[in-house]
């Protein structure tokens, strides 16, 4: 049975990804912060709700990628076959309030974990979380492995520590270690905060009277969404090679904030001009106005290709915001009452 160690096991990927090796037969280690609300309810299912019978393949640890003690401590006790380090504070425009703490987190914290398997001297493969915001202000349409890197933000910047550093451990010391430059990829589990979660949670509950606008920044922005369940296969799969390679996943499309906005008020038969108010206090101090990416190697490489088109996702994700906003509606209801 092969051993697996996730640290930000609690956010989307981190719950598809659990899923997916879960369902390979791997043993689970999850790496999760002590905080005084759980936070676990993207993976709660996996457990179950009655003690006795949880799953005893997923083991959770109480950890912080920034404290080296409690990182090298959980990696020489679980003695890891894989570890996917998808722990991160990853919102770009709230990097620019917090930039120490997110460079501790995405550049340093990745730094930590690469320092225990170097030192311990462990048999593992290593995969990083990068990200498709390296580009930033892009050189090249569409990026590929080989566009040179512009980040445009301080989680951009750390992110582009966390490239490098993996690389140079690779290289220096023959671990092996990859990253994956992952662009945007979305999902039912996405964050309530990032804009496409927030449309679809926004139009449901626009649907279900329980809000009247939704508050955006930059409609023009365009970006490559993707589906996430099928990215966290495309990290299992870069870690089943012989070699280590960085590798763009993406699906090659681009489509603005607003055909987002626009697809997701049509599926609810609403007109968006009369609910969405852009306020420029949303944008970000350096803007990146355009991502897609060219994901042709990791077709050739992993056999990894894209399945789940934008309107098809932009429809699962209302879909399941519906089902929310339902909800919240009958409780809503029941304490009038």
């Amino acid at each position: 049975m092969k051993r697996a160690i996730i640290t930000g096991i609690t956010g989307q990927d981190g719950s598809y990804l659990a899923e997916l090796l879960l369902d390979k037969g791997y043993e689970v280690h999850g790496m999760v912060r002590r905080s005084s609300s759980f936070n676990t309810g993207r993976i709660d299912h996996l457990h179950g709700p009655n003690p006795e019978f949880q799953n005893k393949r997923l083991l959770l640890h109480y950890g912080d990628i920034t404290d080296t003690t409690s990182v090298t401590n959980i990696m020489e006790i679980v003695q890891p076959d894989e570890i996917y380090n998808l722990a991160a504070q990853s919102h770009v425009k709230v990097s620019f309030e917090v930039p120490h703490y997110t460079a501790s987190v995405d550049a340093l914290g990745t730094l930590n974990i690469l320092e225990a398997i170097r030192q311990k001297k462990l048999k593992t493969r290593f995969y990083q979380a990068s990200t498709s915001e390296l580009y930033g202000k892009v050189q090249a349409i569409p990026q590929t492995e080989t566009t040179p890197f512009y980040p445009r933000s301080p989680y951009g910047v750390a992110k582009l520590y966390g490239f490098w550093i993996v690389k140079n451990y690779r290289e220096a010391y023959g671990l092996y270690a990859c990253n994956g430059i992952l662009f945007n990829h979305e999902s039912p589990r996405r964050g309530e905060s990032f804009v496409t979660r927030k449309i679809t949670l926004g139009v449901a509950r626009i649907l279900h009277g329980l809000q009247q606008k939704i508050i955006l920044g930059n409609l023009d922005a365009k970006r490559d969404w993707g589906y996430a369940p099928e990215y966290v296969e495309a990290m299992w799969r870069m870690l089943q090679t012989e070699t280590p390679e960085d590798l763009v996943i993406a699906t090659g499309e681009t489509h603005t904030v607003r055909e987002f906005v626009e697809e997701a008020f049509s599926l609810a038969g609403l007109d968006w001009r009369k609910h969405v108010v852009v306020d420029d206090s949303y944008l970000r101090p350096s803007e990146v106005e355009l991502l897609v990416g060219d994901a042709t190697m990791a077709k050739a490489k992993l056999g990894w290709e894209p399945r789940v088109k934008f309107k098809e996702l932009v429809k699962l994700m209302f879909d399941a915001d519906c089902k929310v906003a339902a909800l919240e509606s009958r409780m809503s209801t029941i304490r009038k009452i």
